[in-house]
């Protein structure tokens, strides 16, 4: 039984989002350096000293790269007797606020860590009941972000993370030099049964910060002291997984982090190390390194500073790219950029090189309207070469020759003068639990069904303003609530959905959820709203309208990042 409640209670902590002061500090992803991944506890002055100015030196700074982040075991074991946090001097010599400084004299912006619990992830002391002082001294030394961690807190609820945060974004909010917030908390509820939790303390981090790290940590250097079974390319993609289903939350000023970039590990490929870049890019995320910076190779500088990849990253729209298909070898992604340009990203996740051809109507064009260009621009980010495709001659666009576990990344523009690409939402819903794709069923009696996901058209989504969807395979039907089954029927008043930051996808007639009840077979159903229950939270292709309550209960739009 699905727990009874409206579908957007949940969000009632969350009504400021759309006018919070995290979209000041930081409307753009951050780029920079991170220590942990590639040393993990083996920092000290002169590997910051080096790393900063090896960025400053290849080129690093100029292509966007300005932040220099210290991460765990800066500091003694113990508080000094005052209760002030202070530096390992072993470590740092000259001091943290010496090494501040000495970051910002090269150009870039210096970061810290600490731990919202009692002691930090790796045992040293954590700010839980010092917060106060803890900001103060951080801000006193220089430093101008802080990432927040959340081992070792004394009850470990959602509650008390949410009271914790909380607190941190109120002492910060004070601050007269903005700090940026990065926050690890929903990292601690990623992997239960239930993820009614996790998508919870999703709902409220862009409340009070500006990026969080949703999952696990990216594979280490010594990657046998967290998953000794798992290879490079199998952390990569659990990250990219994660990221898949929480792009309702990413907006101007808060950004969803799969954390680092460890562009050197000895398990990667070259082709997985320019995926992992490209699709950290598709995403809008943070791209903080975290390699011996002195080490990186021509190649690796190369593509690490790709202007035209960096520019995705960047755009001020900064939607997070969005499934279009997915199977076994394949995943196509899409968003839009602020110019009017389209992105479209394959990832190929097979074992050997291929072609793929992508549907003009899968990337959300529409080819059957007076606005439709009769020409579109496409062009290989990688390569930086340009094509003209004749839309009347093709019926679609192939990336070819992408490698095993490869990336093709594309900029689709319209040649006209002034023009953009005319596109709407397209692409899956997907259950955000189960990964199993809505599939329109219309040739067995108008049957919606949960089944696994396939580039089939059938699982292809377009979604128009006016609230209703369709698939690909039959424009001419749309989604359909009838008396708890979900059908693809008449386009009527009961075709039409709100999208809530929930993640619920509500039937504006019977204000039902659109569900999946394993127990009762494959057949989409539609069910009384509960809580981000697992059966309930849906994945949407980006650029659909996302919904919160106003404090008379209204529906008003939470955000402007339309396609």
């Amino acid at each position: 039984m699905i727990p009874r409640c409206h579908p957007c209670v949940a969000l009632l902590a969350v009504i400021g989002l759309a006018s919070a002061a995290s979209g000041v500090i930081s409307p753009l992803p951050p780029m920079g350096f991170n220590n942990w991944a590639r040393y993990m506890d083996a920092l000290n002055e002169t590997l910051f000293v080096e790393t900063t100015d090896a960025m400053l030196a290849k080129g690093l700074l100029r292509a966007g790269y300005n932040r220099i982040n210290l991460d765990d075991c800066w500091s003694p074991r113990e508080r000094l007797a005052n209760g002030s946090m202070t530096w390992d001097t072993d470590k740092f010599p000259r001091g943290l606020p010496w090494l501040a400084s000495y970051i910002k004299s090269r150009g870039f912006i210096p970061g810290i860590y600490t731990d919202a619990g009692t002691s930090s992830c790796a045992g040293y002391p954590g700010a839980y009941g010092y917060e106060e002082i803890d900001i103060k001294d951080f801000a006193d030394w220089g430093f101008e972000f802080v990432k927040l961690d959340g081992c070792n807190m004394p009850t470990g609820t959602e509650a008390e993370y949410r009271e914790v945060y909380g607190k941190w974004h109120e002492i910060l909010s004070k601050l007269e030099t903005p700090m940026v917030f990065s926050e690890s908390a929903p990292a601690y509820f990623a992997e239960a049964a239930n993820l009614t939790n996790w998508y919870n303390v999703m709902s409220w981090v862009p409340e009070f910060g500006q990026l969080a790290r949703h999952s696990r940590d990216t594979l280490v250097w010594n990657s046998t002291l967290y998953w000794p079974d798992i290879t490079g390319w199998d952390s990569i993609m659990f990250n990219y997984g994660q990221e898949l289903r929480l792009g309702r939350f990413q907006r101007p000023g808060y950004f969803n982090d799969p954390d680092f970039l460890n562009v050197d590990h000895f398990d990667y490929t070259i082709h997985e190390r320019r995926s992992h870049f490209a699709l950290w890019a598709s995403f809008s995320a943070p791209l903080i390194l975290s390699t011996d910076v002195l080490s990186l190779t021509d190649e690796e500088v190369k593509y690490l500073t790709n202007p035209d990849i960096i520019a995705v990253d960047q755009d001020p729209l900064v939607q997070q790219a969005s499934l279009v298909s997915q199977s076994a070898d394949w995943d196509v992604l899409t968003k839009s950029l602020h110019n009017g340009d389209r992105l479209l990203t394959v990832l190929n996740k097979g074992s050997a090189t291929a072609d793929l051809t992508v549907p003009w109507s899968h990337i959300g064009l529409t080819t059957d309207t007076p606005h439709t260009p009769s020409k579109l621009s496409i062009k290989d980010l990688w390569t930086g070469r340009s094509q003209t495709v004749d839309l009347k001659r093709s019926k679609g666009f192939t990336a070819r020759s992408v490698p095993p576990h490869g990336t093709a990344i594309f900029r689709i523009s319209n040649p006209a003068p002034g023009s953009s690409v005319q596109t709407v939402p397209t692409g899956l819903i997907f259950n955000t639990y189960s990964l199993n794709c809505l599939t329109d069923s219309s040739s067995r009696g108008g049957l919606v069904t949960w089944t696994n996901c396939t580039t089939s058209d059938s699982q292809v989504w377009r979604a128009r303003d006016d609230g209703t969807f369709s698939s690909l395979a039959d424009e001419k039907r749309c989604l359909v609530e009838k008396d708890g089954n979900i059908q693809s029927g008449e386009c009527n008043k009961r075709a039409k959905w709100d999208y809530f930051l929930s993640g619920t996808l509500v039937n504006r007639d019977s204000k039902k959820c659109l569900t999946e009840i394993q127990d009762v077979g494959a057949s989409a159903t539609s069910e009384a709203c509960g809580f981000m229950t697992n059966e309930q939270v849906v994945a949407l292709p980006v650029g659909v309208t996302i919904n919160s309550l106003a404090d008379d209960g209204s529906v008003f739009d939470l955000r402007m990042n339309s396609a």
